[in-house]
């Protein structure tokens, strides 16, 4: 009997706006310039932010009209969005890439001039400060790397489907945007560049309360994870239309020298409804300390400084001989101490500054010594937090702290609070966060409730400054509880099993509800399919420049999945012409295949480059479902085609792919797939659990012999 269509439900605005975004990614996947997520949203960006800014412009131009005043905009014709990409049947393929490229080329209304990057680079405002030296800016440091002209046009065609004048599609949209830069951020790994979670950007806006009128600023922006959160922060403050001029024009700033996080932070501001980012895109610390005034200061800093970096000489001199280091993050913590603003001058109260510090600032000799010491002696340090290892998984495991001070000095005492794991957490091996056991935003209510009005606990100390000066201004003091905590009695190991097996006894409660669902699959009405009905072999070449950074991939034997091989240049690779990988296809080893040597490309390794040993193939999914292919992958059965497809002396047995894609399986219907990819989920979940347990039966034995054993106890 045939089975029923359901109607078609009318999209979403999130629906739409997802569907038009991923579309372009994948349109971007097929073009030869792009190596990854890394360059395809930055393109993707830049494209973005030229359509707002039309769009915007139209608004203000509208509103001008019907207000009788003259408008002024920021980019003329012919380079406007609506002149050359809004168009339908507009400029594409070679003409379209020598438009936006070229110094010079055929402009589309038919006129030969500067072509759009340069004319974009030339902008200059009349007071050097408005919206043009901001798009001058960011196209100095921006470069169309899509090749593909013909590509590029359904890009912006997707793009142009984008309404940034609708209120419900900019909210939206801004979210949408941040996951992107969550997931870029992944992608790029560890850069020196931690970004903060947004856990604990929350936590400190919140606690900084910045209020409508005063200044915020974060000098090493980033993405603008901070100054998104503040505007949004104050932006509930506004009740009227004098309010929301204060908050747009003299509230949010920022510093970011990088050109790509500097186009971020742009789009991602305008994107939260700040129509001018006043971010800084110069180095923050290139201004001499000494020459900072009151008008250079502001009253809230919030900021998360590059760890580990080190800055050119040129830059050192603008700081006191004795106070000079390469270190970046030293260097930004004075520079956020100076930037404060002082008591008196209209200001009743002195500027306040929420930091994220690596451990090394609270005991480092040297530079790090006197920064210390001025913070006791010139600023009221009141407050730091002492995050746990994992906080900034995936882009560093270095264990950080939170700095909370204010210009209201000198500190009388420094109270301190040790955020510890979740309890469940406590017991393992390694009991930190991790980028699956993430930092959650309800662990950091408990925090906020105490810093309103700290108290001594079993995670929070008061050190009296007095004891800092004995200890050569050290902050690196421990929890004098700690020992105690540590040396756990039997109530407490078992308070953690409990609530392990707890999660369990859950987790099982919903495996048996999925096993209801299995039981009525019947596999008798599986329909036969060749596995080249839902495997499409993947052909996307790529040249490999010398100059460029390339992943590899290893894929593990006995379905263990695919993983980093290496990261090499491209001048180190013989093998010049390979194939570029995606995440969420198949990858197999032509030569192991027969022994499992097959994966879904992760996330991580999109971008990465293969032979042709390396087979990649595209899903078909309205046949099979990635992650019903992922659960495939275990089976004997799938093994068995690929032995069967390899041919060869013992020891040279090779996959023959066109074999290999004859090969026949039975599969179930979409929807049963489903099922079975839920039952598999809830199972894998309740597998995890019990090696979590198993690893905190095994902690607890080793404290428990600890807390008998102690002879302090």
């Amino acid at each position: 009997m045939a089975r029923t269509k359901k109607a078609d439900q009318p999209m979403t605005t999130a629906q739409q706006l997802g569907a038009i975004v991923k579309s372009s990614r994948q349109i971007m996947r097929k073009d030869k310039g792009l190596n990854g997520d890394l360059d395809r949203l930055p393109m993707l960006t830049w494209i973005m932010f030229l359509k707002f800014l039309d769009d915007l412009e139209q608004m203000r131009e509208t509103e001008a009209v019907l207000e009788g005043k003259s408008f002024q905009p920021a980019i003329e014709a012919p380079y406007r969005w609506r002149d050359w990409a809004a168009i339908e049947g507009g400029i594409t393929g070679d003409e379209l890439i020598a438009f936006i490229n070229n110094d010079e080329a055929m402009r589309p209304d038919g006129t030969r001039g500067i072509g759009l990057f340069a004319y974009l680079r030339s902008l200059q405002g009349d007071n050097g400060g408005d919206r043009r030296d901001v798009i001058a800016t960011v196209f100095k440091g921006m470069q169309n790397r899509m090749i593909n002209g013909y590509l590029l046009r359904d890009v912006v065609d997707k793009i142009n489907g984008i309404h940034f004048n609708s209120s419900e599609e900019m909210h939206t949209l801004s979210r949408l945007y941040e996951t992107m830069l969550r997931e870029m951020r992944d992608a790029a790994g560890d850069s020196g560049e931690f970004y903060t979670p947004r856990p604990v950007v929350r936590f400190m806006v919140e606690v900084m309360d910045p209020q409508l009128g005063e200044s915020v600023l974060d000098p090493a922006c980033g993405t603008g994870g901070f100054l998104v959160e503040a505007f949004e922060h104050l932006e509930r403050q506004c009740k009227t239309v004098e309010d929301r001029e204060v908050l747009q024009e003299s509230s949010i700033f920022g510093g970011e020298a990088k050109s790509l996080p500097y186009l971020l932070v742009q789009m991602n501001l305008l994107l939260h409804g700040l129509e001018y980012p006043r971010i800084d895109p110069e180095n923050s610390l290139r201004f001499p300390l000494r020459e900072m005034g009151d008008k250079d200061r502001v009253d809230v800093i919030l900021s998360n400084p590059p760890f580990g970096g080190e800055e050119e000489k040129g830059i050192l001199g603008n700081f006191p001989e004795d106070m000079q280091t390469a270190e970046t993050v030293q260097l930004f913590l004075q520079l956020i101490m100076r930037k404060l603003k002082r008591k008196g001058n209209g200001s009743v109260t002195g500027g306040r500054a929420a930091v994220v510090v690596p451990e090394s600032v609270l005991y480092d000799g040297g530079v790090a010594q006197r920064v210390r010491k001025q913070l006791l002696s010139d600023f009221n340090l009141h407050t730091i937090i002492r995050l746990p290892k994992g906080v900034f998984e995936p882009y560093s495991d270095i264990q950080s702290n939170i700095l909370f001070f204010d210009r209201n000095g000198p500190t009388k005492g420094v109270w301190f609070y040790q955020h510890e794991v979740p309890v469940e957490r406590r017991g393992m091996k390694n009991p930190c966060y991790t980028v699956t056991n993430a930092l959650k935003e309800e662990e950091m209510a408990e925090i906020r409730t105490w810093y309103e009005s700290p108290c001594e606990s079993e995670y929070a100390w008061f050190v009296p400054s007095e004891d800092i000066r004995s200890k050569d201004f050290s902050f690196d003091f421990r929890n004098p509880r700690k020992e105690q905590q540590e040396l756990k009695d039997p109530e407490h190991l078992q308070q953690a099993l409990s609530s392990y097996l707890s999660r369990i006894e859950n987790s099982n409660a919903n495996f048996q509800s999925e096993s209801h669902t299995i039981r009525n699959i019947d596999k008798k009405s599986w329909n036969e399919f060749k596995i080249g009905d839902f495997l499409i072999r993947s052909k996307n070449s790529i040249e490999l420049e010398d100059d460029v950074d390339y992943k590899q991939i290893t894929v593990k034997l006995y379905g263990k999945g695919a993983v980093l091989r290496k990261t090499i240049l491209g001048k180190d690779i013989k093998t010049k012409s390979q194939f570029l990988a995606q995440s969420g296809q198949l990858i197999m080893s032509r030569i192991d295949a027969r022994n499992g040597a097959f994966a879904i490309v992760p996330y991580d390794l999109d971008g990465a480059v293969v032979t042709q040993d390396f087979p990649l193939f595209d899903i078909n999914r309205d046949v099979i479902l990635p992650e019903f292919l992922a659960f495939l992958l275990r089976s004997k059965e799938f093994t068995y085609a690929c032995q069967h497809a390899s041919k060869g002396t013992t020891n040279r047995k090779r996959l023959k792919e066109e074999l290999f894609l004859s090969e026949v399986l039975f599969l179930p219907s979409i929807s049963e797939q489903k099922v079975i990819v839920a039952y598999n989920r809830e199972l894998n979940k309740l597998a995890n659990l019990v090696r979590e347990f198993s690893d905190c039966c095994d902690e607890s034995t080793t404290q428990l012999a600890d807390y008998f054993f102690n002879t302090n106890n």
